[in-house]
């Protein structure tokens, strides 16, 4: 089945970094199609970035800011997000999808950009 498990979130000033981390397991990784989601309170789901094997595409808010990442020899998809703003702030979700069109997600993890 597939398990996917993400690190990193946390507390952040405005303009500060972080890097999201997911570790993927029960799909064929190198092969399937990676992505990073968030939800902020009231608001709906909302695709950030994703990657699949040979390109990569990213919400216009976070353009120049946000670079999504893959080791495939690890299993692990990352999101590094820079200059972050208040508005980034949400529960941030990992997304696979196998050529199969089987579709996991991960538990989330929160980013809060605050002063």
């Amino acid at each position: 089945q597939v398990q996917l498990v993400e690190s990193g979130g946390g507390l952040v000033q405005p303009g500060g970094s972080l890097r999201l981390s997911c570790a993927a397991s029960g799909i064929p990784f190198g092969i399937s199609t990676m992505g990073w989601y968030r939800q902020a309170p009231g608001k709906r789901r909302e695709l950030v970035a994703r990657i699949s094997t040979g390109s990569t595409n990213y919400a216009d808010s976070v353009k120049d800011r946000f670079t999504i990442s893959r080791d495939n020899t690890k299993n692990t998809v990352y999101l590094q997000m820079n200059s972050l703003k208040p508005e980034y702030t949400a529960v941030y979700y990992c997304n696979s999808r196998t050529p199969g069109g089987l579709e996991g997600w991960g538990q989330g993890t929160q980013v809060t950009v605050s002063s």
